[in-house]
Protein backbone atom coordinates (compact mmCIF):
# COMPACT_ATOMS: atom_id res chain seq x y z
CA UNK A 1 0.00 0.00 0.00
CA UNK A 2 1.43 3.26 -1.07
CA UNK A 3 1.94 6.70 1.36
CA UNK A 4 -1.34 8.15 -0.47
CA UNK A 5 -3.24 5.21 -0.05
CA UNK A 6 -2.43 4.48 3.78
CA UNK A 7 -3.59 8.32 4.16
CA UNK A 8 -6.69 8.34 2.39
CA UNK A 9 -7.65 5.41 4.26
CA UNK A 10 -8.09 7.45 7.79
CA UNK A 11 -10.39 9.86 5.15
CA UNK A 12 -13.38 7.70 4.89
CA UNK A 13 -15.43 10.48 6.09
CA UNK A 14 -14.66 12.43 2.86
CA UNK A 15 -15.38 9.38 0.60
CA UNK A 16 -18.92 9.05 3.09
CA UNK A 17 -19.57 12.48 2.23
CA UNK A 18 -18.90 12.35 -1.76
CA UNK A 19 -21.34 9.33 -1.45
CA UNK A 20 -23.77 11.08 -0.47
CA UNK A 21 -23.19 14.12 -3.18
CA UNK A 22 -22.30 11.92 -6.54
CA UNK A 23 -23.37 8.38 -7.66
CA UNK A 24 -21.61 5.65 -5.94
CA UNK A 25 -19.25 4.81 -9.03
CA UNK A 26 -18.53 8.38 -10.08
CA UNK A 27 -17.50 8.46 -6.19
CA UNK A 28 -15.16 5.63 -6.90
CA UNK A 29 -13.18 6.77 -9.84
CA UNK A 30 -13.05 10.25 -8.18
CA UNK A 31 -11.62 8.76 -5.09
CA UNK A 32 -8.97 6.71 -6.78
CA UNK A 33 -7.80 9.73 -9.09
CA UNK A 34 -7.98 11.94 -5.77
CA UNK A 35 -5.30 9.55 -4.75
CA UNK A 36 -3.62 9.36 -7.33
CA UNK A 37 -3.11 13.62 -6.67
CA UNK A 38 -2.05 13.15 -3.34
CA UNK A 39 0.67 10.27 -4.03
CA UNK A 40 1.96 14.07 -6.84
CA UNK A 41 1.63 16.59 -4.52
CA UNK A 42 2.96 14.34 -1.97
CA UNK A 43 6.15 13.90 -4.16
CA UNK A 44 6.38 17.18 -5.03
CA UNK A 45 6.62 18.08 -1.14
CA UNK A 46 9.20 14.72 -0.23
CA UNK A 47 11.90 17.01 1.57
CA UNK A 48 9.65 19.08 3.99
CA UNK A 49 10.45 18.62 7.36
CA UNK A 50 8.79 15.95 9.61
CA UNK A 51 6.82 18.63 11.84
CA UNK A 52 5.29 20.74 8.97
CA UNK A 53 4.13 17.07 7.57
CA UNK A 54 2.19 16.22 10.88
CA UNK A 55 0.02 19.36 8.78
CA UNK A 56 0.20 18.64 5.32
CA UNK A 57 0.71 14.90 4.76
CA UNK A 58 -2.38 13.95 7.51
CA UNK A 59 -4.66 17.18 6.39
CA UNK A 60 -3.50 19.94 4.13
CA UNK A 61 -2.05 17.26 1.26
CA UNK A 62 -5.26 14.92 1.33
CA UNK A 63 -7.98 17.41 1.60
CA UNK A 64 -6.95 19.49 -1.47
CA UNK A 65 -6.31 16.31 -3.84
CA UNK A 66 -9.91 15.62 -2.78
CA UNK A 67 -10.85 19.24 -3.83
CA UNK A 68 -9.03 19.87 -6.97
CA UNK A 69 -10.04 15.95 -8.39
CA UNK A 70 -13.70 16.41 -7.73
CA UNK A 71 -13.50 19.82 -9.25
CA UNK A 72 -12.90 17.58 -12.95
CA UNK A 73 -16.46 16.57 -12.26
CA UNK A 74 -18.50 18.83 -10.29
CA UNK A 75 -18.40 22.76 -9.58
CA UNK A 76 -16.20 24.82 -7.12
CA UNK A 77 -18.81 25.28 -4.73
CA UNK A 78 -19.95 22.03 -4.83
CA UNK A 79 -16.03 20.52 -4.37
CA UNK A 80 -16.16 23.00 -1.79
CA UNK A 81 -18.91 22.16 0.01
CA UNK A 82 -17.89 18.19 0.43
CA UNK A 83 -14.90 19.12 1.88
CA UNK A 84 -16.33 21.66 4.45
CA UNK A 85 -19.22 18.94 5.14
CA UNK A 86 -16.69 16.05 5.85
CA UNK A 87 -15.04 18.74 8.34
CA UNK A 88 -17.65 19.07 10.08
CA UNK A 89 -18.78 15.39 10.09
CA UNK A 90 -15.51 14.78 11.46
CA UNK A 91 -15.13 17.53 14.01
CA UNK A 92 -18.55 18.22 16.00
CA UNK A 93 -18.17 14.37 17.41
CA UNK A 94 -14.80 15.84 18.02
CA UNK A 95 -15.63 18.58 20.29
CA UNK A 96 -18.67 16.51 21.84
CA UNK A 97 -16.33 14.14 22.91
CA UNK A 98 -13.93 16.67 24.46
CA UNK A 99 -17.06 18.50 25.92
CA UNK A 100 -17.48 14.98 27.90
CA UNK A 101 -14.32 15.22 29.12
CA UNK A 102 -14.46 19.16 30.38
CA UNK A 103 -17.25 17.82 32.91
CA UNK A 104 -14.66 15.70 35.02
CA UNK A 105 -13.59 17.68 37.45
CA UNK A 106 -10.71 19.49 37.40
CA UNK A 107 -10.55 18.71 33.85
CA UNK A 108 -10.36 22.77 32.56
CA UNK A 109 -7.79 23.75 34.45
CA UNK A 110 -5.50 20.66 33.59
CA UNK A 111 -6.75 21.30 29.72
CA UNK A 112 -5.57 24.99 30.10
CA UNK A 113 -2.19 24.18 31.90
CA UNK A 114 -1.14 21.66 28.95
CA UNK A 115 -2.17 23.84 26.29
CA UNK A 116 1.35 26.02 26.43
CA UNK A 117 3.69 23.33 26.00
CA UNK A 118 0.91 20.84 23.52
CA UNK A 119 0.42 24.00 20.92
CA UNK A 120 4.60 25.23 21.35
CA UNK A 121 4.49 21.33 19.85
CA UNK A 122 2.29 20.97 17.61
CA UNK A 123 1.49 24.77 16.37
CA UNK A 124 4.78 25.80 16.72
CA UNK A 125 7.98 27.07 14.73
CA UNK A 126 8.91 23.03 14.00
CA UNK A 127 5.90 22.79 12.45
CA UNK A 128 5.49 25.48 9.99
CA UNK A 129 3.93 27.87 12.67
CA UNK A 130 4.99 31.46 13.69
CA UNK A 131 3.12 32.65 17.33
CA UNK A 132 3.21 35.05 19.73
CA UNK A 133 2.69 33.77 23.08
CA UNK A 134 1.51 35.97 25.53
CA UNK A 135 2.54 35.46 29.37
CA UNK A 136 1.00 33.25 31.49
CA UNK A 137 -1.87 33.87 33.00
CA UNK A 138 -3.98 31.59 35.47
CA UNK A 139 -6.76 30.34 34.33
CA UNK A 140 -6.22 31.45 30.83
CA UNK A 141 -4.01 30.37 27.19
CA UNK A 142 -3.44 32.79 24.70
CA UNK A 143 -1.58 33.51 21.33
CA UNK A 144 -1.29 34.65 18.61
CA UNK A 145 -0.48 32.99 14.87
CA UNK A 146 1.01 35.07 12.50
CA UNK A 147 2.23 32.45 9.95
CA UNK A 148 0.47 28.97 9.13
CA UNK A 149 1.22 26.57 6.86
CA UNK A 150 -2.21 25.65 6.44
CA UNK A 151 -2.55 29.26 4.22
CA UNK A 152 0.90 28.25 2.69
CA UNK A 153 0.24 25.23 0.88
CA UNK A 154 -3.87 25.22 0.32
CA UNK A 155 -2.59 28.46 -1.59
CA UNK A 156 0.91 27.41 -3.46
CA UNK A 157 -1.49 24.54 -4.35
CA UNK A 158 -4.39 26.96 -6.10
CA UNK A 159 -7.40 26.05 -3.23
CA UNK A 160 -6.63 29.09 -0.79
CA UNK A 161 -10.15 28.86 0.26
CA UNK A 162 -9.83 25.51 1.51
CA UNK A 163 -7.96 27.10 4.76
CA UNK A 164 -10.78 29.15 6.27
CA UNK A 165 -12.39 25.03 6.66
CA UNK A 166 -9.85 24.20 9.29
CA UNK A 167 -10.27 27.73 10.96
CA UNK A 168 -13.74 26.84 11.71
CA UNK A 169 -12.37 23.53 12.62
CA UNK A 170 -11.35 25.17 16.07
CA UNK A 171 -14.70 27.21 16.13
CA UNK A 172 -16.23 23.28 16.08
CA UNK A 173 -13.87 21.61 18.51
CA UNK A 174 -13.35 24.35 21.23
CA UNK A 175 -16.14 26.76 21.19
CA UNK A 176 -18.71 24.68 23.06
CA UNK A 177 -16.50 23.36 25.73
CA UNK A 178 -18.13 23.36 29.74
CA UNK A 179 -15.77 25.22 31.90
CA UNK A 180 -13.76 26.80 29.31
CA UNK A 181 -14.84 29.89 26.62
CA UNK A 182 -12.88 30.27 23.28
CA UNK A 183 -12.26 33.27 22.35
CA UNK A 184 -11.20 34.67 18.70
CA UNK A 185 -11.71 37.39 16.44
CA UNK A 186 -10.09 36.24 12.91
CA UNK A 187 -7.78 33.96 11.17
CA UNK A 188 -5.35 34.35 8.72
CA UNK A 189 -7.54 31.83 6.35
CA UNK A 190 -10.56 34.70 6.58
CA UNK A 191 -7.77 37.82 5.85
CA UNK A 192 -7.55 38.78 9.14
CA UNK A 193 -3.73 39.93 9.78
CA UNK A 194 -3.08 36.86 12.85
CA UNK A 195 -5.47 34.19 14.55
CA UNK A 196 -6.14 34.77 17.89
CA UNK A 197 -6.52 31.86 20.26
CA UNK A 198 -7.90 32.69 23.68
CA UNK A 199 -9.04 29.92 26.34
CA UNK A 200 -10.63 30.86 29.09
CA UNK A 201 -12.00 28.90 32.37
CA UNK A 202 -15.26 29.88 32.73
CA UNK A 203 -17.11 29.36 36.18
CA UNK A 204 -21.20 29.17 35.86
CA UNK A 205 -22.70 32.23 36.79
CA UNK A 206 -19.11 33.67 37.32
CA UNK A 207 -18.22 34.66 33.64
CA UNK A 208 -14.66 34.23 32.62
CA UNK A 209 -12.09 34.36 35.49
CA UNK A 210 -10.91 38.24 34.47
CA UNK A 211 -13.84 39.52 33.79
Amino acid sequence: MSAAEKIMKRKAFIKAEMDKTLPKAQSDVLWKKAIEKLSEILSRYRSLPKGIRTHTDNFIFPSAAVYLTLQEAVEKEKAFSVIENAAISNTVPMGKKLAGLMRLTGMPDLFIRIWDPLTRKMFGFDSGFQNVFYPKKKGEFRMDIIACPYCRYFAELGCPELTKIYCENDDRTYGNLPGLKFERTGTLGKGADRCDFCLKRYRKNQGAEDE
